[in-house]
């Protein structure tokens, strides 16, 4: 029996990389920069996407938002008059590149820069399913126990960029930012590190340097 479970799992984790690499393929063919923000329910990924659009008028920027069944980030999102769709996963505590693959198909993507995938606000189901995007931001926030980091290391190995949102209430729900920042960067010793504040605007201008770097060079790469 166990066997036969292992092996489900082997076979459920080919086909989302064999679908993923599709997904990917047809982004880059087109030249969208994607990516995968993932973080827990609350930690603020919504608000980034929303203020990075704002801040993205020189772009054209599209978003899918995932959720297991409300549809109020898609809301939120797309009132900012940004091409996006809601993509609902019933049951499951994330999304897949089969999910994806399926959302690109009803998606224009004609024309656009940028590509934001809101996964559902989870630190662990997200971790082993690529959905076919070039760069993995996680989200975590100080209300979530300064121990977030070291408690779910897989995901933060994986992120290319790591953000401690919520900064401003460190002192509030007892957290050292600073314990926070050190896990993270012993886990992923490559990655981006922003300490952030959305409410704030605390380490806004830093992550937008970061994206606007990464635009530019795909631009770069596309002439």
């Amino acid at each position: 029996m166990h066997k036969i479970e292992v092996d489900a799992e082997v076979d459920l984790l080919e086909e989302n990389r064999r679908l993923a690499e599709e997904n990917r393929k047809i982004l880059r063919e087109r030249g969208i920069t994607t990516i995968n923000v993932m973080g827990a329910i609350g930690s603020g990924k919504t608000l980034l996407i929303e203020k990075t659009v704002e801040s993205l008028k020189d772009f054209k920027v599209g978003a899918i938002l995932g959720d297991v069944i409300a549809k109020d980030d898609y809301k939120r999102v797309a009132r900012h008059g940004v091409r996006a769709i809601p993509l609902n996963t019933g049951k499951e505590c994330h999304l897949d590149a089969h999910l994806v693959h399926h959302a690109l198909e009803d998606f224009d993507l004609d024309g656009l820069d940028v590509l934001f995938i809101e996964n559902v606000g989870n630190l662990i189901c997200p971790v082993d399913f690529d959905l076919g995007e070039d760069y993995r931001v996680v989200m975590v926030s100080v209300t979530e126990g300064d121990d977030v980091v070291s408690k779910h290391p897989e995901i933060f190995r994986l992120a290319d960029v790591i953000i401690i949102n919520k900064v401003a209430l460190a002192d509030a729900v007892e957290a050292d930012v600073e314990k926070m920042f050190n896990d993270a960067r012993r886990l992923n010793p490559k990655a981006k590190i922003i300490k952030m504040d959305l409410k704030r605007d605390v380490g806004f201008d830093e992550w937008m340097e970061w994206l606007r770097c990464v635009l530019q060079s795909r631009e770069g790469l596309l002439r």
